[in-house]
C-alpha cells in the first residue's frame, strides 16, 4: 500500500489565523491515519501578483518553483482558507495563479495533475444568524438582518456557508 504524500497550507500567512489552526486539526489526522505531511506557510514563499507580462518577461518567480517541487512530490494537498467576499483569499488565489503556469520542462497544470484535494475553513462569526439564509455579504453588512435571534457558534465549526471573516 502507497503512504499519502500530503503538502498542507492556508491560504492566509496572517500569524494568528484561525484557519492554520484548524489546518493543525486536519494535519493531526491525516498523519493520524498514517499519511506523511509537509506544512509549509504561503509567507513564506514571495511572489509578485500574477501578470502574464511579468512571466514572459520574468519566468517563474524562484519560490513558485520551489513550491511547485514540494507540490509535485505529494500526491495530496490539504488546504484551509477563510472566505474572503465569498470567495478565496487574494494569497490562496494568486498561488493557484502561479503554480497552475507552464514552468519549465513542464506541461501547464503539471502539480495539480493527479492529486487528491481536502478544503477546511474556519469561521468566527458570531454576528450572522446560523439559520439566515440571505447572501453572507448582505447580512454581514446589514445591522437590521442580525438585530434578533443570534447564536454564537464555537471557535472550530462547520458552517453551513461561507461567511465574512478570517
Amino acid at each position: 500500500m502507497t503512504t499519502a504524500t500530503i503538502l498542507a497550507f492556508a491560504g492566509s500567512a496572517r500569524r494568528d489565523s484561525w484557519n492554520r489552526k484548524v489546518l493543525e486539526v486536519a494535519v493531526a489526522g491525516a498523519r493520524d491515519a498514517g499519511a506523511e505531511v509537509t506544512v509549509v506557510n504561503l509567507g513564506d514563499y514571495p511572489m509578485p501578483i500574477y501578470n502574464a507580462d511579468w512571466h514572459e518577461q520574468h519566468g517563474v518567480p524562484d519560490a513558485m518553483l520551489e513550491l511547485r517541487r514540494l507540490m509535485m512530490a505529494a500526491n495530496g494537498l490539504l488546504i484551509a482558507s477563510p472566505e474572503y467576499n465569498t470567495s478565496i483569499t487574494p494569497l490562496l488565489k494568486n498561488t493557484i495563479d502561479w503554480c497552475s503556469r507552464k514552468a519549465p520542462g513542464e506541461e501547464p497544470l503539471a502539480c495539480y495533475r493527479g492529486k487528491v484535494a481536502g478544503l477546511v475553513s474556519a469561521s468566527l462569526t458570531t454576528n450572522l444568524r446560523t439559520t439566515d439564509l440571505t447572501p453572507p455579504l448582505v447580512t454581514a453588512f446589514n445591522p437590521a438582518a442580525n438585530s434578533s435571534n443570534q447564536t454564537t457558534r464555537p471557535a472550530l465549526t462547520c458552517a453551513p456557508r461561507p461567511t465574512c471573516s478570517d
